[in-house]
């Protein structure tokens, strides 16, 4: 099928095929083929991609959710995500479907129903499936804690009510060796201290853990694996500093905690590299934001001087 629309000369040609294709499809829809359900399914997307409806194929999708195996789960949820959006009614359909498959056995399948929730998720199903995805915060795996933890930042921003929930699994992921599982668990301290007060006050308290997570990586030798042009790991070092500027904002110990580490990132990271400006930027907005002492805040516009007086158009 993709040959054949890739060889057609006009739109008309490219038209002319596709409806050809939703014929055969519709056609194995209503006669309930499952040997290629799968393969149909794969086509209706790369339809879909092209800018053609492909409405009738969303029944298809809930279909190889709920059957057992993992390769037919594994396109249905991608044909969920890419198909349907969370407008549309058939949606709550599938609610019982990741229900039973975020307690399911297998790790993947699990992993499926986390990444198709956190593209797709609605508020009525944020509701339902929130003590579903909390549970998994805890789970022993980290690639499912990760996923989980992603996940909540989706439900969150849809249900800013359930922040209180996740408050106590999220501080806990502050502490986390494996990096993913980290990286993801500040983004998720982040969205609940904008979410919600009570979770800002709470996350304050690990003030100290974010520090040394940001103490370790300035103070660290090189490390290849999250190492970006010399810098390490400046992802997670940015996210560190935008959590950091939320926790320091109108509250004074905790401004004074993260003082020295600011003054430290600030004074060591080199300002010839893309990352490391990009971390001197972050750093300067959160020494702007919090209640920092006067030599601090005189550091910050030094680097912002240097920043506007940089022949580089993106640095200035």
């Amino acid at each position: 099928m993709i040959r054949a629309i890739r060889t057609c000369k006009t739109a008309a040609e490219e038209r002319a095929v596709v409806r050809k294709e939703c014929a055969a499809i519709r056609t194995a829809i209503s006669e309930n083929d499952q040997d290629y359900r799968h393969r149909n399914l794969a086509k209706l997307m790369f339809i879909h991609m092209l800018g053609y409806p492909t409405h009738f194929g969303q029944m298809e999708c809930l279909k190889s959710i709920a059957s057992a195996g993992f390769p037919e789960k594994r396109i249905g949820y991608l044909g969920l995500m890419l198909l349907l959006d969370e407008r549309q009614e058939v949606l709550m359909l599938v609610t019982n479907s990741l229900k039973q498959d975020l307690n399911h056995m297998n790790q993947y399948i699990v992993g499926l129903a986390l990444c198709a929730l956190g593209n797709i998720c609605s508020a009525e199903m944020a509701r339902d499936l929130a003590p579903e995805v909390e549970k998994l915060l805890h789970n022993s795996n980290p690639n499912i804690r990760k996923k989980a933890a992603l996940c909540s930042v989706r439900i969150i921003r849809k249900v800013p009510d359930l922040a209180e929930n996740f408050m106590k699994p999220a501080s806990s992921l502050l502490n986390e060796k494996h990096h993913g599982v980290l990286i993801a668990g500040i983004q998720l301290c982040t969205e609940l201290c904008k979410a919600s007060v009570e979770a800002l006050d709470h996350i304050r308290k690990y003030t100290k853990d974010l520090v040394r997570v940001l103490k370790n990586m300035v103070t660290s030798g090189y490390s290849p694996e999250f190492d970006v042009g010399g810098i390490t790991d400046p992802f997670l070092q940015i996210r560190v500093l935008r959590l950091l500027r939320i926790l320091g904002q109108g509250d004074a110990d905790s401004s004074d905690i993260m003082s020295d580490i600011l003054a430290q990132v600030a004074t060591n990271i080199e300002s010839n590299k893309n990352a490391g400006n990009a971390i001197l930027y972050e750093c300067v907005q959160t020494i702007m934001a919090i209640e920092a002492i006067g030599g601090l805040r005189v550091l910050a516009i030094n680097i912002l001087g240097r920043f506007l007086s940089n022949r580089d158009n993106n640095i200035r």
